[in-house]
């Protein structure tokens, strides 16, 4: 059966959902399509479920913790089945809410795919569309070391939903999924072992957050092996699983009860029939698109994780709500990336960064000072006992203005807003010291590089930024 629409979005996660309720916002007729389930990838298999268990971790290290403020509540018992039961419970709610939204608009549940630009096939249904939203997301990357497969191994989703922790584990890869997992399950108590090829974990990031977090691992107890290339991995008559890696020119192995795959995602593209629809795209890098969300195709518009940029919520909310307004007004408003690479990583301690990085801006050559603040010197974390890590600030030598900001510490996930909102409104090193923080609060923390960087500005250029 044919049936027509203003617009059609393929994919009812967090970037469909968000052009769906955009476009009907504008009087638009729209129809959603998903293959199922229902959620998206952040309630069902991403954000939510992994926040959720590392909340157990962290309490469970709080406790073991709690002796050097003068507390002992000896060691925690982990019960694993309650673990995932509350999970379970937590996320289905999300779920619950999430899915009465999209039922709110004609739904198509099935594989999508293109027979022309302006027609697609769900089963028996064709949806013919004056525009097209393309937000299917991403997948898990299909596993490329030799004997992996045959070995077997937990990706991500199974991961997060185990009937029982393994009592060791090999973790492949040091991003932020492996990395966040890799502490929740040694905080329960499995023993972990961390293999990458980088020299540090999150090798995204820059060098002292990356070696920081490495090193604060470390001292937990969770093995890091860096500089590791993995060449095959194979299984002992004893069941253990064996991972072979080159470091240093010399053959390593590690055996563990279970090897944790975490070596990326890959754009959902496969199937959609995107060669009918005259819309180019890669399996790696996703579909191409420009600044105003459009593929090659003008009326057909790609968002979130399927465009392989930025593998975020909010800039696939972002995206959605742009290319609904582009789709149905015909405009050209272009999505705004300026504060798209803020991100934050729930390890403990956290790391969060708004706008540009260090690293980003050497390689822009862009000239920045920057200045930094331990919180091991910093009086409430001192007083609370969470002294890992530090904060840093990135400016302008010429204006003062806010390059960016990255925090590794307590916290980080919440701190680094005041970093986004100084950023968004393009406010300086000047004005940020002119902000009232409460004493003694954590926040507090981030005056003190943004009061070094209005020293080093005003000492190297004292009239032009004379206020």
């Amino acid at each position: 059966m044919n049936q027509q629409f203003d617009l059609v979005v393929i994919g009812a996660g967090s970037g469909g959902y968000a052009a769906a309720r955009t476009a009907r916002d504008l009087g638009a007729s729209v129809a959603l399509v998903d293959r199922g389930p229902l959620g998206g990838l952040c309630i069902l298999r991403g954000c939510m479920p992994s926040k959720t268990l590392i909340a157990t971790g962290d309490a469970a290290h709080e406790i073991r913790a709690a002796r050097e403020l003068g507390v002992h509540a000896g060691e925690p018992a982990i019960d694993f089945p309650a673990v995932m039961k509350r999970k379970r419970e937590i996320i289905a709610g999300f779920a619950e809410y999430r899915i009465a939204g999209i039922e709110t608009f004609p739904l198509f549940r099935g594989e999508a795919s293109f027979e022309s630009p302006h027609r697609l096939r769900v089963g028996n249904d064709v949806l013919e569309g004056k525009a097209f939203v393309i937000a299917t997301g991403s997948e898990i990357a299909p596993p490329v070391v030799p004997g992996l497969a045959e070995t077997g191994y937990i990706d991500s989703d199974a991961a997060l939903d185990l009937a029982a922790p393994p009592r060791s584990l090999v973790v492949l890869g040091g991003g932020y999924v492996g990395s966040e997992l890799s502490q929740f399950f040694a905080r329960i108590g499995t023993a972990v072992t961390i293999v990458i090829r980088s020299g540090q974990l999150l090798s995204g990031e820059d060098a002292d957050i990356g070696q920081g977090l490495t090193k604060y691992f470390r001292e937990e107890g969770i093995a890091v092996h860096t500089g590791a290339q993995v060449t095959r991995v194979s299984r002992r008559a004893d069941g253990q699983k064996v991972v072979h890696y080159q470091q240093d020119g010399t053959e390593h192995t590690v055996a563990a009860d279970e090897i944790f795959y975490t070596l990326g995602r890959v754009p959902a593209v496969a199937g959609l029939g995107l060669e009918a629809a005259g819309v180019p795209y890669h399996a790696v890098s996703g579909i191409p698109i420009d600044d105003t969300l459009r593929t090659a195709q003008p009326h057909i518009f790609a968002v979130g994780d399927v465009t392989g940029r930025f593998l975020l919520v909010h800039v696939a909310i972002q995206q959605g709500e742009t290319a609904a307004r582009n789709a149905i007004r015909l405009t050209h408003e272009r999505a705004d990336y300026r504060l798209s690479k803020t991100h934050t990583i729930f390890t403990d301690p956290q790391v969060a960064v708004a706008g540009e990085s260090e690293k980003e801006l050497l390689a822009s050559a862009t000239p920045y000072l920057v200045a930094s603040m331990p919180f091991d010197d910093h009086g409430k974390a001192i007083a609370i006992g969470k002294t890992k890590g530090f904060v840093k600030m990135m400016a302008s030598p010429d204006d003062g203005r806010i390059l960016g900001a990255a925090i590794l510490g307590p916290d980080a996930s919440d701190l680094i807003h005041e970093m986004i909102v100084a950023i968004h409104f393009r406010a300086t090193v000047f004005d940020f010291v002119k902000i009232p923080h409460l004493h003694p609060t954590m926040a507090e923390i981030l005056t003190y590089p943004a009061e070094e960087l209005v020293e080093k500005i005003t000492a190297a250029r004292p009239l032009a930024v004379a206020r």
